[in-house]
């Protein structure tokens, strides 16, 4: 698999092919037409997580900055989205559900869910649709959707589904996304060798670049290195940080079920830790969730070295901690290639149900989980997963961390090339006359008003 993916990455034409050459197929009309001839822009979202709702509102965002038209949004999402227009249908969080097992108490609410999604699109006549990522519903929702359209015999909108699912990762996944063009127009890569094989697959793809990279702009920082490395001296004085202090930023996840089985385990991890490094603190992330956020704040008293709750959902706040940490602990997820942004060397665990842990092991077929890691084919963020995901094997992986100079600089100098992968060839796109470098969600809004979908 991974010959596979050091040949795509090293087609020099497939980041020498600029945007304006991947509509020039014999096609229907693009969406900014549609918009045209009704003189406004409707977008319908989805988005069932809270890393899709980020990609959701930066995507919301640039559509409202070059749409020659007023954009009007309707669909699922949560508080970032909510700040660019979009009331959401119902609270996100109840489609943020992980695994197979674990979903099944809640199939029958996840149905009417759906049910009401496919009513509500139908009713906003959107010109464009766009799912992000939540793959189990967004695939559902858009087979539906589809189906109602073509009983009434109507144009149905544009499809679009941002994040390909981890074809790559799965046996049998490649052959999969051959179905996937029946009910999806565009798919918006994050990953650099994705957009070909999907091309291969009949797929239309545009590799966007990872949306973690607009952290960098969110902060004002320099784009040329996609580096987080604030010196917040607000945040020291805030959260009341003594200089040398000893911080380890531990990030449990976005979803109540999973959080609820790492906590459990970060907690017992910190109890083993404080027994070599007396003067320990640590932040905890919390998710933009607020289910997560009212399990979080009930374990004040659980807690065995002090610890500061940080919102998730303020970036500066996050880039701030994890300049001000040692070290971190993270559930597997996004979060991953956040750290990588920000240069912090950190631990990855995992844990799931039995019965889902078994068909990981059974259907997987990259040796990690952490992107990072899959990326470079090599462990360099160490991972602690399923059975191995024990405190005492995460404190001995931390105590490492922290201590050993070399293994920390292995890690930070990774980080570079990982960065490098994941960023948008920006300059082989067609330009925008915006005066700023490209971002990810600014490649997606531009592909998705422009391209043409194929007859």
């Amino acid at each position: 698999m991974f010959a596979r993916v050091n040949q795509i990455l090293s087609w020099k034409a497939l980041r020498n092919t600029g945007l304006s050459r991947r509509f020039t197929s014999v096609s229907s009309k693009a969406v900014v037409d549609m918009a045209a001839k009704d003189g406004e822009l409707r977008v319908f979202l989805v988005a069932g997580e809270v890393s899709g709702d980020t990609i959701g509102s930066r995507l919301m965002a640039s559509l409202k900055r070059i749409s020659p038209f007023t954009v009007k949004f309707s669909g699922v999402g949560g508080s970032m989205m909510s700040q660019h227009g979009l009331q959401s249908l119902y609270p996100m969080e109840e489609l943020a559900v992980m695994g197979i097992w674990e979903l099944l108490p809640h199939l029958y609410k996840i149905r009417l869910r759906l049910k009401e999604t496919v009513e509500a699109a139908l009713l906003f006549k959107p010109h464009v649709i766009v799912t992000v990522d939540a793959k189990g519903f967004s695939f559902r929702f858009l087979k539906e959707f589809r189906a109602s359209y073509s009983q009434q015999h109507l144009d149905r909108p544009m499809h679009y589904h941002y994040v390909a699912p981890s074809f790559w990762a799965w046996k049998g996944g490649e052959a999969r996304l051959k179905g996937l063009s029946h009910f999806i127009d565009h798919i918006f890569c994050i990953l650099p060798f994705e957009e070909e094989v999907c091309r291969l697959n009949g797929l239309s793809a545009t590799f966007v670049g990872h949306p973690v990279l607009e952290d960098c702009s969110e902060l004002n920082l320099d784009t040329i290195d996609w580096k987080v490395q604030t010196n917040n001296h607000n945040f020291n004085f805030k959260f009341e940080i003594p200089p040398g202090a000893k911080f380890i930023t531990l990030l449990p996840g976005s979803r109540l079920q999973e959080v609820k089985r790492m906590v459990p385990i970060f907690l017992k991890t910190l109890e083993i830790l404080k027994e070599t490094f007396s003067e320990l603190s640590a932040f905890v992330l919390v998710a933009s969730n607020r289910h997560v956020e009212n399990y979080i704040s009930s374990l004040n008293d659980c807690w065995p070295v002090p610890v500061k709750l940080i919102p998730g959902g303020a970036t500066d706040l996050k880039y701030d901690a994890f300049s001000a940490s040692t070290a971190a602990l993270c559930t597997s997820g996004t979060v991953a290639v956040e750290l990588q942004l920000a240069r912090l060397p950190s631990v990855v665990a995992y844990r799931a149900h039995v019965l889902t842990e078994w068909l990981i092991r059974y259907k997987a077929k990259v040796p990690y989980i952490s992107l990072p890691n899959i990326l470079l084919d090599s462990p360099v963020m160490p991972e602690a997963l399923f059975d191995r995901c024990t405190p005492r094997n995460l404190a001995s992986t931390l105590m490492q961390l922290i201590q050993d100079d070399d293994y920390r600089e292995q890690q930070i100098n990774s980080a570079d090339t990982i960065i490098r992968l994941l960023s948008p060839a920006v300059t082989n796109f067609i330009q925008l006359d915006l005066g700023e470098t490209l971002q990810p969600s600014m490649i997606a809004a531009y592909t998705l008003l422009h391209h043409r979908r194929c007859q």
